[in-house]
């Protein structure tokens, strides 16, 4: 278990400072779990599929932050259902993870989209899309998205 946690913290660290130095959060998850755990199956496909799902989705805020996205489809790529598998069930261990993840996220930080983590790191919601909305959204929040990049990676690392 210790190798585990090592990596674990070893990934997130890298998400986090991916986040603080490029954004995306969810492809910095994945390329934080793709460089950093041995065995891992998530692929360059898969990190460049995720850039569309940034800012809870085409930077639109509705959708689930990026960070527990990118989380979740490293789980997928772990736990999830090929398509030959269809007819095989539904593969209900990965949808367990996923919602201890989804939980776990809300717990820690307040909410699960962009727009209600907006509100929790900066007090209120904005235009991703307005560069200045963008530039005041960025000093509000601080180092908080990338803490979310953090969190996520550690614990789908522990997971996986």
């Amino acid at each position: 278990m210790g190798d585990k946690r090592e990596i674990a913290e070893r990934a997130a660290a890298v998400a986090k400072g991916y986040e603080l130095d490029y954004g995306c959060c969810p492809q910095c998850v994945l390329a934080a779990v793709r460089e950093t755990v041995p065995g891992n199956r998530v692929t360059e496909e898969t990190i460049k599929a995720s850039h569309g799902l940034s800012g809870g989705g085409g930077l639109t805020g509705t959708g689930l932050c990026g960070s527990l996205v990118g989380g979740i489809l490293a789980l997928g790529t772990r736990r999830g259902r090929d398509r030959d598998q269809f007819e095989k069930g539904r593969f209900i261990g990965n949808f367990k993870r996923c919602s201890e993840l989804i939980t776990a996220f809300k717990e820690r930080f307040g909410g699960t989209t962009c727009q209600e983590l907006q509100e929790r790191f900066a007090g209120r919601t904005f235009d991703m899309w307005d560069e200045a909305e963008f530039a005041e959204f960025a000093r509000l929040r601080g180092e908080r998205c990338a803490e979310t990049a953090e969190f996520v990676t550690r614990r789908v690392v522990e997971h996986l």
